[in-house]
Formats: C-alpha cells, sequence, structure tokens
C-alpha cells in the first residue's frame, strides 16, 4: 500500500491505471457518501433534502479553497521531484497545516457572524431556513479538517502513492456513511439528531481522516519531513503554491456561483426542484468523480514529465487518458439515461419529484462524453502549472456561458430551459477547451 511508482520509466497505460484507480476509488466514495446522505434525508422530508442542495454551495467553497490549494501544493511539489528540486518539494507538506487552520478559522468566524446573510444568498428562502441553519451551524467546523485533508491527499500523490491517498478518502466516506443513520434517526445509544446528525457525522469524519493524512505523511518511507522549520509560513513557497492553486480556487469558486444561481432560479419553481436538483447532482456526480479520479490521477505524471522533460511521455499521457476516460463516459450515459427512472425512485417515492429528477437526470447524462475529455484536458494544464488558463477556459464554460443560459433559457421554456442550459455550455465551451489544448500539446512535439 506504501508502494510509490516510477513516474519516469513505467508504461504508460497501466501507470494511468496505477496513478488513477486510488483517485477513482476516492472519488466514487465521495460520491457514493453524498448519495447515501442524500437518501437517508430524504427519508426525512424533501425539504430537508432542499435545505441539503441549499447548503451544498457552502461546501463547495470549502472544497474549492481546499482542492484548489491541494491542487497548487501538488503540482508544484511534484514539478520539484521531476527537477529533483527535493527540499522545496519538502516544505510544501509543511505548508498545509499553516494554510488549513488559517482558512479554517476564517470560515468558521464568518459563518458564526454572517450566517443568516451567508444562507440567503445561498439561495435559503423562509420554508427551508431553519433547516439550513441546524446544518450549518455544526458542518462549519468540519472545515479545518476537510482542508487538511484534501491538501494532503495531493501530496500522497505528487510523491507516487496514490494508494495512501485513497485511503484517506475511504476513512472519512466510510465513517460519514456508518455515522450518518446512526445519528439522523437516533439508532441504538445515539440521540435522534437528524439534519443536524449529517452534518456532525461529517465532522467527525474529516477529524478522523486528518489524523490519517498526518501519520501518512510522516511514515519514513515519505519523501516528505514534517520538521517543524517546514511548520512555519514560507512567502516563497506558499506563493508557488497559489501561482497554480489560486486559479483552482477561483475556478470552484466560479462553480460555486453557478450552484448558488441554481439554486436562486430553482426557488421560483418550489422546494421540490431544488430536491430534484440535489438528486441529478449526487447522481451524475458518481460519473464526473471517477473523470476527476482520472484527471487527479495523471497531474502528477504530467508535471513529472515537464519537471523531467519527457515530452513524447507527457503527450502519450493525455491521449490514452482522454480515450479511457470517453469510453467510460459513453457507457455510462446511456446506463443511466435507461435507468433513470428506478435510480431516481431508490430517493424518493413522491411521484412528483420522481418525474421531474428523471427529466433532469436524463438531460444531464447525455452530454457527458463531452464532459469526460474536459476533464483530462484541464488537468493537463494544471499539471503544467498553468491553472490560470485552465480558470479561464472554466470560467468562459461557467459565467459566459452557463449561467446567461441558465437565466435566459429558464424564464423563456421553464424549467425544462433550467436542465438544457448545462448541456448546451457543455458541448460549446468542449471545442474552445480542445483546440486550447491541442495548441498546448504543440509546444511538447518531438
Amino acid at each position: 500500500m506504501n508502494k510509490r511508482l516510477d513516474l519516469a520509466n513505467e508504461a504508460i497505460f497501466p501507470l494511468i491505471l496505477k496513478m488513477s484507480w486510488p483517485s477513482i476509488v476516492a472519488m466514487i466514495a465521495i460520491s457514493v457518501y453524498n448519495i447515501i446522505d442524500t437518501f437517508w434525508l430524504a427519508q426525512l422530508s424533501h425539504q430537508a433534502l432542499a435545505a441539503l442542495t441549499v447548503c451544498f454551495p457552502i461546501q463547495m467553497i470549502f472544497a474549492a479553497i481546499g482542492v484548489g490549494t491541494g491542487v497548487g501544493a501538488g503540482s508544484f511539489s511534484a514539478r520539484m521531484f521531476g527537477a529533483g528540486k527535493l527540499i522545496q518539494a519538502k516544505q510544501t507538506a509543511g505548508q498545509i497545516f499553516f494554510l488549513s487552520f488559517f482558512f479554517g478559522v476564517a470560515l468558521i468566524l464568518a459563518v458564526i457572524f454572517f450566517r443568516d446573510p451567508i444562507l440567503i444568498f445561498f439561495g435559503a428562502f423562509d420554508e427551508i431556513m431553519p433547516l439550513c441553519r441546524a446544518y450549518l451551524d455544526i458542518i462549519i467546523f468540519s472545515a479545518p479538517f476537510l482542508f487538511f485533508s484534501m491538501m494532503s491527499n495531493n501530496l500522497l500523490r505528487a510523491e507516487g502513492r496514490p494508494v495512501l491517498s485513497m485511503v484517506v478518502v475511504l476513512i472519512s466516506s466510510i465513517c460519514s456513511a456508518v455515522l450518518d443513520p446512526l445519528l439522523i434517526f437516533g439508532i441504538g445509544p445515539f440521540p435522534r439528531l437528524e439534519i443536524q446528525g449529517a452534518a456532525l457525522a461529517a465532522v467527525i469524519a474529516q477529524f478522523s481522516a486528518s489524523l490519517f493524512s498526518i501519520y501518512f505523511l510522516q511514515l519514513k518511507s515519505s519523501k516528505y519531513e514534517l520538521k517543524w522549520r517546514y511548520l512555519f509560513p514560507d512567502i516563497s513557497i506558499i506563493k508557488a503554491i497559489f501561482a497554480t492553486g489560486l486559479p483552482s480556487v477561483i475556478t470552484n469558486f466560479i462553480i460555486t456561483l453557478v450552484l448558488i444561481i441554481y439554486n436562486h432560479v430553482l426557488a421560483h419553481f418550489g422546494s421540490l426542484a431544488i430536491a430534484a436538483l440535489g438528486i441529478c447532482f449526487r447522481v451524475n456526480g458518481l460519473i464526473t468523480m471517477v473523470l476527476f479520479g482520472i484527471g487527479f490521477g495523471i497531474m502528477p505524471v504530467i508535471g513529472f514529465s515537464q519537471g523531467a522533460k519527457l515530452y513524447h511521455r507527457l503527450r502519450q499521457t493525455v491521449a490514452v487518458s482522454v480515450k479511457v476516460a470517453t469510453y467510460f463516459a459513453a457507457v455510462s450515459s446511456i446506463l443511466l439515461a435507461v435507468f433513470a427512472q428506478p435510480i431516481v425512485g431508490i430517493f424518493s417515492k413522491d411521484p412528483a419529484l420522481i418525474v421531474m429528477a428523471t427529466k433532469a437526470l436524463r438531460i444531464y447524462v447525455s452530454v457527458l462524453v463531452f464532459a469526460a475529455p474536459i476533464t483530462i484536458y484541464i488537468n493537463l494544464f494544471i499539471g503544467l502549472g498553468k491553472g490560470t488558463l485552465a480558470m479561464y477556459l472554466l470560467f468562459f464554460r461557467d459565467t459566459i456561458l452557463l449561467i446567461p443560459l441558465l437565466i435566459i433559457l429558464s424564464s423563456w421554456f421553464g424549467l425544462t430551459g433550467a436542465w438544457i442550459a448545462l448541456p448546451i455550455a457543455t458541448v460549446i465551451a468542449f471545442f474552445v477547451i480542445y483546440f486550447s489544448a491541442q495548441k498546448e500539446l504543440k509546444r511538447f512535439a518531438t
């Protein structure tokens, strides 16, 4: 489990599988946990599910900071390992302790002082506001631990130990999945906390994941060293991290903005529509998480290959990854479209919700074959340290295309217009991102 892969010499396809499968398993575990969370809260009421959906963009802010900073740290350390600059790579691990604490405390204070304005901004309304408050008041305390586990995950992958990064995520997801029903419904000696139970389960799970992350980073077999002098803020390393990571943070903030707009648009159609979005987002997320897993898996290989000047290997990695991701997306979209209704029926027996969510799910999965290569190309840019380019491309898709389409089409065609906005934006963005990626890859032609 602690074996380090040879990023320079292993055959491309087996290496992609070895680097990606732990990330894929980890991403699926996160998605399955989100589905389980959705399932249990749906058993309480569709209002509880709607409250979870409204609060989800707030958790996306957690992810934006954690994943973005982690991507920057992982990309930087992978390039330093590839270039043989080990001290800089080791220093990167120490900086995530300070960054996790800093960002975590900042968010906790923001929610303590501005909770209701934040919830209103994210789309909460009177019917579900008490449930939103109950959830957010607890989930916010998971922020520092979530940040640290996300950042350390990228560092473990960057040094060629993706299995350990998978283990951390599995620990968190399994812990949450087990505690969810116990704390939501008060099974056995546990108190019945309902939506607050789901939030408390997440806090406990992220704290556990952080402890294991620290343990794995300080193993003797690790390339990193958790020395005290590496733990103090180092401005030069932090700047290097955010040279790539800040655009990724902003990119994830843009995704959060899209979800906020979705919540406000769908609020006009009632809490049932927001609940439908919650179901579709989780089910569709099961496939996109696999695509993210492939992208996260190849990112260290791309960064290492660039640092070591193995340009043919870099191009081959991208080509193989695009094929694998697209084939998987095509098969998945067909299966989800065919079985959309029984899948939605797992979450709720409400006939109106089933009809609404089934239609939306089939629309969303219709463009997975375009989303797959987009994910690979975006991770190509990040792996090369070109997070700003990745940010601009995703900004084009989500802000220039998706948000106006969502507002305009929903006003023209009602709820159907809200569902078709994302597929249209995805198809248009694919061609822009594809040509940008081909232009970038030409620089590495041998």
